[in-house]
């Protein structure tokens, strides 16, 4: 079998339109080549590069008309909004116009009629998306309620936060009468500024729902004497009870471990009570319960 010609330097890790390939010196023929997906009409892919929905997206974004925008999942995907790992790995885009006639219809693309001045367009990088908030709007109407939260939590981060609490409110008004409203009113009772991860948001729902005093997100904490000691998790300050949550990088970064270590150590000397939390041991709910509980009541909580 006679191997095909190798794509052009410029071609080989990006997705291009057969006109470009045309350009490039590439036949019809070529372009057919078992190396090459074809993910949408007139668009080609190396098979090498195509590494699932980002490779997806960006393809897209090279035949997208002007008046068009990434929406809903496939804008979440583009903000880093914290997703369940089926819509992460969403291989439909969605795409959205002002222009009820110019909707895609495109394989593999789902196209929505998006009120004209009802939301923001951003620009990330060189794609066109709707904005942060927005697209939390938008995953109303396919999330539960506790998915809205993480990401709400997410949009009001600690670094570099999408928008305020203001910000989510005014749009979950603008909201009023779509579907999934309701719930981005529930999810707005529980959605706390601050917050670092996801598995934060899951630990300090966990503790509240329990019936648990809820704590402080990602508070200083001072020493007897006014020194800062650390920045908690989730800090319960009248009864000097600490939770961490410790991610993979604090088991893999060396010197955010002996940083661990030694703050830690600090915070049990001024007489705090530390309690570390990973994802294994979210597995087991009603032993973190448990485990918060005793500390809390050694530190003077009562039920």
């Amino acid at each position: 079998m006679k191997r095909a010609s190798q794509l052009p330097p410029e071609l080989q890790h990006r997705g291009f339109s057969t006109r470009e390939g045309l350009n490039f010196g590439l036949s019809p023929t070529r372009m057919r080549g078992a190396d090459l997906a074809h993910p949408f009409p007139s668009m080609r892919v190396p098979r090498d590069a195509d590494d699932g929905v980002q490779s997806r997206i960006e393809t897209y974004s090279q035949r997208m008309l002007p008046t068009h925008y990434f929406s809903h999942v496939t804008a979440a995907i583009i903000h880093g909004l914290p997703l369940p790992w089926a819509l992460q790995h969403a291989v439909v885009l969605h795409i959205g116009t002002d222009n009820p006639a110019a909707r895609p219809n495109v394989r593999g693309v789902i196209g929505h009629h998006l009120e004209p001045g009802s939301l923001a367009v951003v620009k990330i990088g060189s794609l066109r998306a709707t904005s942060a908030v927005d697209t939390w709007c938008q995953l109303s109407s396919v999330l539960g309620l506790d998915d809205l939260i993480r990401i709400g939590d997410a949009l009001v981060r600690r670094q570099h936060p999408f928008a305020e609490m203001r910000d989510l409110l005014t749009a979950v008004r603008r909201y009023s009468g779509h579907r999934g409203v309701k719930l981005l009113r529930e999810a707005l009772i529980w959605i706390r500024p601050g917050v670092d991860s996801p598995r934060e948001t899951d630990l300090r729902l966990l503790i509240v729902r329990a019936g648990l005093p809820e704590p402080e997100v990602n508070a200083i904490i001072l020493s007897r004497a006014g020194v800062k000691l650390a920045t908690g998790d989730l800090v319960f300050r009248r009864y000097r009870v600490l939770l961490e949550y410790d991610g993979g990088q604090h088991r893999t970064d060396e010197n955010q471990y002996h940083w661990d270590v030694d703050r830690l150590d600090a915070l049990m000397e001024d007489t705090w009570r530390v309690i570390r939390i990973n994802k294994s041991h979210l597995r087991n709910p009603p032993e973190v319960i448990r485990r918060v509980t005793v500390a809390l009541i050694a530190g003077g909580w009562r039920p």
